[in-house]
């Protein structure tokens, strides 16, 4: 089993790197990981909403030449599940995907195209994450997942 994290977007403090590089270890024992950046649209002034759309449309075309298998996106108004639940959902797809890719967007959110083309839209719950740390988030909740579903004694 796979996991890819298609994230729009670079890393920039050092202790989100350090959990990241944490968790995808612990995952390593259940899965690989790859986590794929790509870049995030700007403009030089505040964007009018025709930019912003644009900008979205950019990062779409470029999340989507990426992802593969069962789309996952991270989104606001997505479906709040908990930890055994997402457990479930990798443990049920996975008859017929090998790899899971989940998306997080740019500051800008999603572009519908990417929403339209998941799988699963998935909610950390109405609160706003820094994209930085929806990925520490993200990748604690795939080893917690793959835990509930080894049956290992890390989710309690």
């Amino acid at each position: 089993m796979k996991f890819k994290l298609v994230v729009v977007g670079k890393i920039k403090e050092d202790f989100y790197r350090q959990a990241i590089a944490e968790y995808t270890k612990r995952l390593s024992r259940f899965a690989t990981t790859e986590i794929v950046e790509v870049e995030e649209c700007f403009f030089n002034r505040e964007p009018n909403k025709a930019q912003i759309d644009k900008i979205m449309e950019t990062e779409a075309k470029a999340i989507l030449a990426k992802a593969e298998g069962c789309l996952v996106a991270l989104d606001i108004d997505g479906k709040l599940l908990d930890s055994v639940q997402i457990s479930k959902y990798i443990d049920e797809q996975k008859q017929n995907y090998s790899t899971f890719t989940f998306i997080i967007g740019g500051s800008n959110g999603l572009h519908p195209t990417v929403k339209s083309k998941c799988n699963l839209r998935l909610s950390f719950g109405k609160i706003t994450l820094p994209h930085q740390l929806c990925r520490v988030v993200l990748c604690e909740q795939l080893y917690r997942a793959c835990t509930i579903s080894a049956n290992t004694p890390y989710h309690k």
